[in-house]
């Protein structure tokens, strides 16, 4: 059996919910879905503003290296973080940016070199306009992932969105999660 391993890296500035994002796609892929995964995280000393990034790598054997080096899958929240991770992305990666906080005329040229996948998903907007706050943004990317590469199981990212975020939001977070799905969906390429 050939081993598979799933490298992601989701990344924005502090106050985006980068963290919690990559902490529910770890849960998802772990707990719920049944495989093994590594969540690691960083940020910056601002408590919001600074950069931010989850890693999450996703196997279906044991991991023995927990670090990403370089990601199948880059989700990038903000433009500083597009610029600063994405020559890490390999070639025919999957990218997927919130328009809104990027300069998509940047990175044409990226795109078309490397074979990428690229996909738009207004978060930040998606989540005013549907749900009426922006603080779930970070579960509209978490749906757009999910759509757009069956990484883990829309239930098992249900259930683990459940599972991590504060009590009494639950509603709120799976409205966005299922929004992000739907901006893939709808073909928000």
């Amino acid at each position: 059996m050939i081993e598979v391993r799933k490298e992601i890296r989701i990344a924005g500035f502090g106050g985006q919910g980068v963290i919690l994002a990559g902490i529910v796609l770890g849960k998802a892929a772990s707990l719920y879905d049944g495989l093994y995964a590594v969540q690691t995280q960083s940020y910056g000393p601002e408590a919001r503003g600074g950069a931010s990034r989850a890693e999450v790598v996703i196997s279906d054997h044991e991991i023995d290296y927990p670090k990403v080096q370089s990601p199948e899958i880059l989700v990038a929240m903000s433009h500083q973080a597009l610029l600063t991770y994405m020559d890490d992305l390999k070639m025919g990666g999957t990218l997927i940016v919130d328009p809104d906080m990027v300069v998509e005329a940047e990175i044409k040229d990226f795109i078309r070199a490397r074979e990428v996948k690229y996909f738009r998903a207004p978060a930040t907007r998606t989540a005013e306009e549907r749900v009426g706050i922006t603080i779930v943004a970070n579960m509209v990317m978490i749906g757009a992932l999910t759509e757009a590469t069956g990484i883990v199981s829309v239930r098992a990212a249900e259930e683990a969105i459940k599972d991590s975020v504060p009590p009494g939001t639950e509603e709120k977070n799976l409205m966005a999660f299922q929004a992000g799905r739907e901006l893939i969906m709808e073909g928000s390429r």
